[in-house]
Formats: structure tokens, C-alpha cells, sequence
């Protein structure tokens, strides 16, 4: 486990951002990981949307770590999204941390983002990161600030402040999300003496500009959820309206059901046969 979580921590320290991508159930992961990323992490909107419930308010963590204990035994290495530690106690954020670590999870990301739109005190995000960090010292934590996010006045003194803040109690990358200024990146770059995490946007810059500006790690955040399900609904479109706008390249049934552990294959039945 230890070099696992050595292994990702050095991910961050290679020169070239770390793209995470980020899952939302088994076969997104392993999907991810066939095709050669050897880190993932979850989006805590996928995971929400995909039970039906709110994203951002605290509501998914059994889900949340029910996909970790899937997705734990993939060859991947994997960071998990808990918002805000789905408690506003850090004793209790740290015991479910620390259950996830026992999966062999080998990041979280924690955010100070609340589910009214604004802010928690820096102080009380400072609390969670140090109990965690406590509970388990090699666990990459990953704190997140949502200052640009939620549009705050002004937020490059505070992202600074709070990033000051969430180091001090142990945090060992600072995620802001919200901004791909490649100016406004350089300056938290230089100013933050820890990986910083950007998130990417589409039509924003790339891997390499961002790397250019010191970006350590890019997340992809909810994009990959959001695109599978425009792609569904567009071939369901495309279905309906008698055309052929599916799109091309998708796997065959044999190469999604080739994603499931063998462990949990059973003999072949005459409908998975046919591949419905």
C-alpha cells in the first residue's frame, strides 16, 4: 500500500500534469484503466446523478463507498471524491477516510465548496484535512477550493490564504476549480508550494499549456459523465427519428462485458449470446 500511495504522490512530480480522469461506476474505471491510464479518480456528480440523488450536499456516501470497494480492485491507482467529507465532523470525516484507505484508495479530494453556494470557514476545511492527515499520513489529500467555482469577489487572495491554511494542516495538493487562465494559473503556481490541480474545460487549454504553467495534475471533473450522457440521449434521438446518428466506435457487448472481473463471470446464457 505504501508504495502505491508513493507511486501516485510521484505522479504529480514528473514534469507533464497527471491527467485524472475521472469514473463514475465500474465500467467507466475500467474502461479508463484498458486504455492505459494508470491513475483515476471519481466525479462525485456522476456518482450522484447515477443514484439519483444531489450533488454537493452531503447525500452519497454509502454510494461513494460502494464504488470505491468496486473499483479498488482494478489495476488502477484511485482517488476518490468525498465533497465535503459528507460529515461537518473531522473525527467522523477521518474514520471514512480511513475506510477507504483500507480499500486501497490512495487520494481523496475534499472541497470547501457548501451546498448553499458559499464557502466553509477555512478553519473548519484546516480541521477535516489534519484528521484526515492523522488518521492516514500517506493518503494524498487533495484540497479543493471553490473560490473561483462559486465566483467569489476578488479570489486570489483568498485561494491563496486558504491554500496557506489547508497546507498547514497536511493537505498535499490544492485543487481550484473554476479557472483556466493560464496568467491567473502561473500566479498559484508560484505562490503555492504544492501541486496545484486545474480542472479542464473544453475549449480551454490543453495538457501542455497547462503543464507550461506549472499545473501539476488536470481533472476532468464531470466532463466524461456529461458526455456519455449526451451521447446516449443523441443515439436514442437518432434511433427515433428513424437516422443513423449513433455514433461509431462503440464497444461491442463482448468488449464492455470483458470489463467485469472473471471472478464475477458466469457461464454465458443464450441472451448474452445474442448481446442484448
Amino acid at each position: 500500500m505504501t508504495d502505491r500511495r508513493a507511486e501516485f504522490r510521484a505522479l504529480h512530480h514528473t514534469g507533464r500534469p497527471l491527467l485524472l480522469p475521472n469514473a463514475w461506476d465500474h465500467a467507466s474505471a475500467a474502461g479508463l484503466a484498458a486504455r492505459g491510464h494508470r491513475a483515476i479518480g471519481t466525479t462525485s456528480l456522476g456518482v450522484a446523478a447515477a443514484a439519483g440523488r444531489p450533488d454537493g450536499t452531503g447525500a452519497t456516501a454509502a454510494e461513494t463507498l460502494s464504488l470505491a470497494r468496486r473499483l479498488a480492485k482494478l489495476p488502477v491507482l484511485l482517488s476518490v471524491d468525498i465533497e465535503a467529507g459528507f460529515s461537518d465532523d473531522p473525527a467522523a470525516v477521518a474514520g471514512y477516510v480511513a475506510e477507504l484507505a483500507g480499500l486501497g484508495v490512495v487520494g481523496i479530494n475534499l472541497e470547501d465548496g457548501r451546498a448553499d453556494g458559499t464557502l466553509a470557514d477555512p478553519e473548519d476545511t484546516a480541521d477535516k484535512v489534519a484528521a484526515v492527515k492523522a488518521a492516514v499520513p500517506g493518503l494524498f489529500v487533495n484540497a479543493r477550493t471553490d473560490t473561483w467555482w462559486l465566483g467569489v469577489d476578488d479570489p486570489l487572495p483568498q485561494t491563496l490564504a486558504r491554500a496557506r491554511a489547508y497546507q498547514a494542516a497536511g493537505a498535499d495538493g490544492i485543487f481550484v476549480p473554476g479557472t483556466v487562465d493560464l496568467a491567473t494559473l502561473r500566479v498559484l503556481t508560484q505562490r503555492i508550494d504544492a501541486p496545484v490541480n486545474a480542472l479542464y474545460q473544453p475549449g480551454g487549454p490543453g495538457l501542455t499549456e497547462l503543464g507550461g504553467a506549472g499545473v501539476a495534475r488536470v481533472s476532468t471533473g464531470s466532463l466524461l459523465f456529461r458526455a456519455a450522457l449526451a451521447a446516449a440521449l443523441a443515439a436514442a434521438d437518432g434511433v427515433r427519428a428513424g437516422g443513423r446518428a449513433v455514433p461509431q466506435g462503440l464497444p461491442s457487448y463482448a468488449e464492455v462485458q470483458g470489463l467485469v472481473p472473471a471472478d464475477h463471470c458466469t457461464k454465458p446464457t443464450s441472451r448474452s449470446l445474442r448481446g442484448e
